[in-house]
């Protein structure tokens, strides 16, 4: 084989080391789309986003640190042991200065956590402030944790709610009171469906699975988002 001229090899060399020092200053500024670099809560959503909460699925400890260095308000929740595929032990509970107050209370696992207080903090903050023009000030939810398996029955694959990985919300109430519903909301055409649109979407650059009315009935009345281990592939509709 015939070798390339040593110019055109050395203008190859130049071309590639450009091109790597345009990756390395374009990385710098924008660390949230780079697969490698660590999840800072204070950086905004990017393309990997989502596949660095996924990792810390199975690292309590690491989930811990991240909600640490972002100074975010948790508590830890005592394990449940329910025997089976139920239970949990790497729960925890966002306080009142760490985003907004759901009513029950949400007890996820920690990565759940993490995808709640960004969607709160880059999705539903500003979607209320841009249809509305006010904060929301409750997120009512179905609930979290919930020994079952899928859809509510009593065999087949198990849900994520068994082991606090999923959360179900129902709706959001404003700060002058009006509460905008998954199931009151989500067909109309004016800003309370187009608000419900958007946080819905937003949520799939949290969470691994988000399902909406859009998906199938049982989900006509809530937003379903979980952190389930879907092999860097993430499912919204």
């Amino acid at each position: 084989m015939r070798l390339a001229p040593l110019g055109f090899r050395l203008f190859a060399l130049v071309i590639v080391a450009a091109g790597g020092l345009a990756l390395y200053s374009w990385g710098k500024g924008h660390p949230q789309d780079l697969p490698w670099t660590p999840l800072i809560l204070a950086d905004a959503t990017g393309r990997f986003t989502q596949y660095k909460i996924a990792r810390l699925r199975d690292d309590f400890p690491g989930c811990r640190a991240v909600l640490d260095r972002g100074q975010v308000d948790y508590t830890v929740l005592t394990p449940v042991a329910a025997g089976g595929a139920c239970g949990y032990d790497d729960g925890v509970r966002l306080g009142r200065d760490s985003g907004g107050v759901y009513a029950p209370r949400a007890d996820t696992s920690c990565s759940v956590a993490i995808g709640l207080f960004l969607w709160e903090k880059q999705v539903v903050e500003p979607a209320a402030m841009r249809h509305f023009g006010q904060k929301v000030t409750r997120i009512d939810t179905f609930g979290s944790y919930a020994c079952r398996p899928v859809r509510g029955g009593r065999e087949g694959r198990w849900s994520e709610h068994a082991r606090a990985n999923a959360i179900d919300i129902a709706a959001f109430r404003l700060a002058d009171g009006r509460r905008i519903s998954v199931a009151g909301g989500w067909t109309r055409t004016d800003a309370d469906g187009a608000f419900l649109r958007d946080v819905r979407d937003g949520a799939c650059r949290m969470f691994s699975t988000v399902l909406s009315p859009d998906y199938n009935a049982l989900h006509r009345d809530h937003l379903h988002l979980d952190q389930a281990s879907r092999g860097g592939w993430g499912f919204c509709r």
